[in-house]
């Protein structure tokens, strides 16, 4: 979702992006063109943002997103589809929420409505039920947009959905009002709601015994990083550290611009919920959190440039007890203008998400879901390997490709710097360090392939971590056009698109300063999931 502001900025992007690469035909959809992520979720062409609607019903994880159905830049907002049996491979159905006379569809979430509370499940048929915004423009005299949430439903498992004929389900006098999330509430026995203010920096929270009528119950914010708008809410409650008699609720929100990478970010708080509001557990920061706090006071999701709009899967099974979700890939102040045609935008690979203790303070650990292991192939283990003062090709031992995960776990020993180089080629690579006296995990992108497109795009994004004296342990995922790197057991991460030349395969180990030590790597190759 994008702000009334942003929308001109957005096609005038879309304009003066960059011409596809000469092997890219307009059109034409092969699943291995340049930079075609091979692990990620892309449509087959056109635009695609942010993920909406994942749910879970008999067997198969549904996953939804905004599209384009009529361009590579963003517009005629829908409702797109794909279905997955193991959340690694998916089948591509096509739009079935669209966009109709002067409203497109906005973000929102979908929930299986078990009991029929909604009424309108017929003969025994399950109701699936999406929320989003109605997006709503009017021209003439007096132009402009309001943004209402509405309802579809579905009874046939998800197939096709028809919009309630009753929509609008919720107005505000804000015109900025969007990105609805439905959860059922045990306790107060009533589904919730929660949806963005943008510009006041709020999210609302609504109660409703059948989906079709809403309450107002309370609002939250603004706290924390209020630089930019607020959007695409998720709320959850988990078990901290696994147990259930020990848990919080996580309102996470996303922050356009002014997330602590640049542009496009989100943030998470940790608290309590009562049915009516949320409040904030001052148990959980060692630091108060308030209004317009300092990014090292900000919980971060995601310290990278390219994770927004996470949302996690509705009805997971319980003998599952997984939160999981994913987001988008990419980042609205270049996100018109990547590289690459006839599709643009991915998404994250999908992740766990908990609660867990650190240092007597609760924080977020995300971790890539175990389903992504059947892709690994052509494994390689390293041990034992000193780096002083240059870099390593590891070529020769089998580490090299386009598509890859490493575990890794390297000792400082007396270097500055030292790190891990993925996507090497001829002048060309991204890098994946950490530097000892600024106690910061970076991944710099600057000198990562294309990077011209966009001023914003070559950059260096830094988490914050302590070594105490430990090793650096590292999880990542590298793909034809993306590296998400795992630290601090998932507590940091790190999202960032790259864009290198396809002879650009090498992984190289590298230290300054001194001599550091790769105590150990698994390697393995990952297989495509369009084969």
């Amino acid at each position: 979702m994008i702000a009334k502001t942003c929308v001109l900025l957005f096609f005038i992007a879309g304009v003066t992006g960059c011409e596809p690469e000469p092997e890219q035909q307009e059109g034409e959809v092969t699943f291995k063109e340049w930079y075609r992520p091979q692990f990620h979720y892309t449509p087959p062409s056109n635009w695609m943002n942010d993920p909406n609607g994942m749910f879970y019903y008999d067997g198969q994880y549904f996953l939804h997103h905004q599209y384009n159905p009529h361009g590579i830049t963003w517009g005629h907002m829908s409702w797109y589809q794909a279905v997955s049996d193991d959340l690694v491979h998916w089948d591509h159905k096509g739009v079935v929420i669209p966009e109709e006379g002067n409203e497109m569809i906005f973000s929102g979430g979908a929930i299986v409505d078990h009991e029929n509370t909604s009424g309108f499940g017929e003969e025994g048929e399950t109701p699936i039920i999406a929320t989003y915004s109605s997006h709503y423009t009017y021209e003439g005299e007096d132009p402009g947009f309001e943004q209402a949430q509405s309802l579809a439903y579905s009874l046939d498992g998800g197939q096709t959905f028809t919009k309630y004929e009753g929509n609008p389900v919720i107005n505000h006098e804000d015109p900025d009002f969007r990105d609805p999330n439905v959860m059922w509430h045990e306790e107060s026995d009533q589904w919730i709601m929660v949806v963005a203010l943008p510009i006041q920096r709020k999210v609302a929270f609504y109660g409703s015994e059948n989906l079709r009528e809403w309450d107002h119950l309370s609002n939250f914010g603004p706290l924390g990083n209020t630089e930019g708008i607020w959007e695409c809410p998720d709320f959850f409650e988990l078990p901290v550290d696994g147990d259930p008699e020990n848990t919080r609720w996580v309102m996470h929100v996303d922050i356009n611009p002014g997330a602590i990478a640049g542009g496009s970010g989100s943030q998470y708080f940790i608290g309590d919920f009562d049915g009516t509001e949320f409040t904030l557990d001052e148990d959980a920061t060692a630091f108060e959190i308030v209004e317009g706090a300092p990014d090292d006071q900000v919980l971060w999701t995601d310290y990278g440039t390219d994770f927004y709009a996470a949302i996690s899967w509705s009805d997971i099974p319980e003998e599952d007890g997984r939160r999981l979700w994913l987001g988008w890939m990419s980042n609205w102040e270049y996100a018109n203008v990547k590289p690459t045609s006839p599709w643009r935008s991915a998404q994250s690979i999908p992740r766990t998400v908990e609660l867990v203790s650190v240092e007597d303070e609760i924080r977020m650990a995300q971790q890539p879901i175990e389903e992504l292991q059947q892709l690994r192939e052509d494994h390689h283990t390293l041990e034992n390997i000193n780096i002083e003062n240059e870099n390593i090709s590891l070529d020769d031992r089998g580490v090299s490709g386009k598509a890859y995960e490493i575990i890794a776990e390297l000792d400082a020993g007396t270097a500055e710097v030292f790190g891990i180089e993925v996507r090497g080629g001829d002048n060309q690579e991204t890098v994946i360090g950490y530097d000892i006296e600024d106690e910061i995990l970076f991944v710099d992108r600057t000198n990562s392939g294309d990077v011209g497109f966009n001023e914003n795009f070559a950059t260096v994004s830094e988490a914050p971590l302590s070594l105490n004296g430990e090793t650096l342990k590292l999880q990542i995922f590298v793909d034809w056009s993306s590296v998400e790197v795992f630290a601090e057991d998932g507590t940091k991460v790190l999202t960032k698109r790259i864009f290198p030349h396809p002879e650009s395969r090498d992984v190289r180990l590298f230290s300054e300063g001194g001599q550091a030590n790769l105590v150990s790597m698994d390697f393995w190759s990952l297989r495509s999931i369009w084969d």
